[in-house]
């Protein structure tokens, strides 16, 4: 009897141990992110890591802190799983604000990129904003901002994550109680693409964006200098030497910053036209050809980025009036140099491409250009999509 009650306790393990086992195959991510890592609570609020997927190989993980892509996936010309976006794998250095700021893969706001001197006047009511960046507000404040704060996540299926933040009348100096979504959908067609709406109590400018860094080489640890670039705008915005706007529209034409023939970025980053070197490297917003009579075409490619080792092609398209293209010119500098990544990597400079929709750099200030202001009654919608393929 003891016998048969042994065979039958060890038989039962043995089943929970395949049971386990399969379950723990069937969940593991392509990623090789762990879940567990981004469980815990900031702030009073609970943060996780969402997992969103297709049936053709894509896999998008997302923390509701910042509503931040933590990793994106999607299959090289080899049909291997390849993560093409920067980042940790742990919620505890998202968080570390002091010793590894970063704005990998956020959802920014209230208002993306930089406003002058944090100054800006609507209705005839000057508003000062936080500082963050010398004398300028960017990014909404950085680590006040929105990329550092938990947004409340509803998952909706295998495909679309809503996460939504509240913001008070007065944070980081901009006006009005604000309610702001950002939905994540990833589409059968390996598409990630990004909806973000907002509504206000009272007048106030609200310019949303995402902020990945895109390497879609396969190996995070090199410079991504290879990627082809191609940015659809006939003009971009110059820039002084802090990174605000001059005000003035130039064409692209003869210079460094001509990207409407694709080519390699790292074949023009060492260039000698002032744009590119005050910046270390591309960190501009170009006026895009999509945009037009003060509407969007997000049915049309604005710009693009392809690896010649993966085969990886991604286009972008917007309904938004610029793009941002950095090109990590910070990255690997200084103390940064130390800091590991997922995968235990270090990161170097130009290791990767960034891609912004938004509304002009400080168009507060600048009142012929589109402007971020959001009234009562009415709704901010900002869109923005990623579509990979083999090429």
């Amino acid at each position: 009897m003891k016998k048969k009650l042994l065979f039958l306790a060890s038989a039962m393990a043995m089943t929970a141990f395949v049971a386990c086992t399969n379950d723990s195959q069937q969940t593991a991510l392509k990623s090789g992110l762990d879940p567990a890592a981004f469980d815990t609570v900031i702030a009073g609020k609970p943060v996780k890591l969402y997992t969103l997927k297709n049936d053709n190989g894509m896999e998008v993980c997302i923390t509701n802190y910042g509503g931040r892509v933590v990793s994106l996936v999607v299959p090289d010309k080899d049909g291997k799983p390849t993560d093409v976006v920067l980042g940790f794998d742990n919620i505890q250095q998202y968080a570390d604000t002091l010793n590894s700021p970063s704005d990998y893969g956020s959802s920014v706001g209230r208002y993306a990129n930089r406003i002058a001197g944090g100054k800006f006047t609507l209705n005839g009511q000057a508003y000062q904003l936080k500082q963050n960046d010398g004398p300028n507000c960017l990014h909404g404040g950085g680590t006040t901002g929105w990329m550092n704060q938990v947004y409340d996540a509803e998952q909706i299926g295998d495909s679309i994550l809503k996460l939504t933040i509240k913001a008070a009348d007065g944070e980081n100096g901009f006006p009005g109680n604000v309610t702001a979504t950002t939905t994540y959908k990833v589409t059968s067609d390996n598409t990630l693409d990004m909806t973000w709406e907002a509504t206000t109590d009272k007048e106030t400018i609200i310019n949303q964006t995402n902020h990945n860094y895109y390497n879609l080489n396969g190996d995070l640890s090199q410079v991504g200098t290879d990627m082809v670039l191609y940015v659809n705008a006939d003009n971009f915005t110059p820039s002084d030497k802090l990174y605000i706007p001059t005000g003035e529209i130039k064409p692209v034409e003869g210079t460094a910053m001509d990207f409407r023939t694709p080519h390699a970025f790292g074949d023009s980053i060492n260039s000698t036209f002032d744009q590119v070197q005050n910046a270390g490297g591309y960190d501009h917003n170009y006026c895009l050809n999509t945009f037009k009579d003060g509407k969007g075409d997000d049915t049309q490619v604005c710009a693009s980025l392809y690896s010649p080792k993966t085969g990886i092609f991604m286009e972008m398209f917007t309904n938004e009036p610029g793009v941002q293209v950095y090109t990590a010119n910070f990255q690997g500098v200084g103390k940064d140099k130390d800091i590991v990544r997922k995968g235990g990597l270090k990161y170097p400079k130009h290791v990767s491409v960034c891609l912004e929709s938004q509304k002009f750099p400080d168009s507060p200030n600048k009142k012929d250009w589109v402007q971020p202001t959001l009234k009562p009654g009415e709704k901010y919608y900002s869109h923005a999509a990623y579509k990979f393929s083999i090429k």
